[in-house]
């Protein structure tokens, strides 16, 4: 999941550098969370922040956006649902994020509400077959559901 195509070869990341988009006026911007899958919840949320300070106010730097391995667009935060996100080439996927809402819901044979969202992978198949993009999603509900049971 974490490679892109090239006419040469495929390429393999060992860095995990995420590459999160932000709405700006005159367009989008994608700063890169970079090292994600080794660093603390809390300090990816603090880099997050600032870069969509930097996005919105013109003073990102053009490197903040370059060496993305996989990219994150969340229109959730603009109350979307659900939607499909485009892949920056020549990263090999996005993961499009829908808003968190009250969805009825069975639990235990049982009508409930929860709060439920929808999130929509894309991937290049040159790179990434179905089933793979199948397990890759349902490890993200896992750990998505249950963050405390995950690992770093």
């Amino acid at each position: 999941m974490n490679a892109s195509y090239t006419d040469a070869a495929i390429r393999r990341y060992h860095d995990v550098n995420i590459a999160v988009a932000v709405a700006v006026d005159d367009g989008l911007r994608t700063p890169v969370i970079r090292h994600a899958d080794t660093r603390p919840l809390a300090a990816i949320a603090a880099d997050m922040r600032s870069f969509a300070a930097q996005a919105r106010d013109g003073s990102l730097a053009p490197e903040a956006s370059r060496g993305g391995t996989f990219s994150i667009s969340n229109l959730g935060a603009m109350g979307v649902r659900e939607f499909t996100a485009i892949i920056n080439p020549p990263q090999g996927a996005i993961l499009a994020v829908g808003a968190a809402e009250p969805r009825p819901v069975v639990l235990a044979g049982v009508l409930a509400v929860a709060t439920m969202m929808t999130v929509v992978l894309s991937v290049d198949h040159r790179l990434i077959d179905g089933a793979l993009a199948a397990r890759w999603l349902a490890a993200f509900r896992r750990h998505f559901e249950n963050p405390q049971q995950s690992a770093p």
